[in-house]
């Protein structure tokens, strides 16, 4: 049986909470042997956020997953074209890992907006997906594909843009992030 890994991709600025329980949930209750998270150098879809450099994001969910060992943080599409397409991350997992079986997760909300993609007949081709709650998205179950699942993952409403404005406002949201993470950010002001 080929290990089963689940791509979580995502600018991660910052990850939190949020991305971790959901994570957690998915390796533990959907049968996923790891969990990649790809911090990805450019998000198609968020042309207009301000990122942090990429290693530093990748710093932040490093420290976010050490000591779980079935999370994984990666920078594997620092070394691909930009932007970076799903599509074309995939093709490239599957180049350089071709004893694992990849599994797509992504939210609702890109999910219903998953057409619009590039390629995702090639995507859905290759690859399962799961498809994680999004508050505001309703997925009807019996309409999905045979290789498209939507679990009943718990709903976090943690957003990585609350988070950085609350930082940039001076609050103090240590519990939404990793204490890692959150010594991070105090430690070089990000988000300031």
């Amino acid at each position: 049986m080929p290990k089963k890994i689940g791509i979580f991709g995502g600018t991660f600025n910052p990850v939190h909470n949020g991305h971790l329980a959901l994570a957690n949930y998915l390796c533990e209750y959907c049968g996923l042997d790891e969990l990649w998270f790809m911090v990805t150098p450019c998000n198609p879809f968020k042309k207009n956020d301000v990122l942090l450099p990429d290693y530093a994001r990748l710093e932040m969910v490093s420290a976010a997953v050490s000591g779980y060992e079935k999370f994984r943080a990666s920078d594997f599409e620092f070394n691909l074209p930009k932007p970076s397409y799903t599509v074309d991350t995939l093709a490239a997992l599957r180049a350089a890992y071709p004893d694992y079986e990849f599994v797509l997760i992504i939210g609702a909300d890109n999910y219903v907006a998953f057409d619009k993609w590039r390629n995702p007949d090639e995507i859905m081709r290759h690859h399962s997906i799961i498809v994680y709650g999004r508050p505001g998205y309703d997925i009807d179950k019996s309409l999905l594909p045979s290789n498209v699942t939507s679990p009943d993952t718990p709903l976090i409403e943690i957003s990585s843009t609350f988070i950085r404005q609350s930082v940039s406002d001076g609050l103090d949201v240590r519990y939404f992030v990793h204490p890692e993470v959150w010594k991070l950010i105090v430690s070089h002001g990000y988000y300031l």
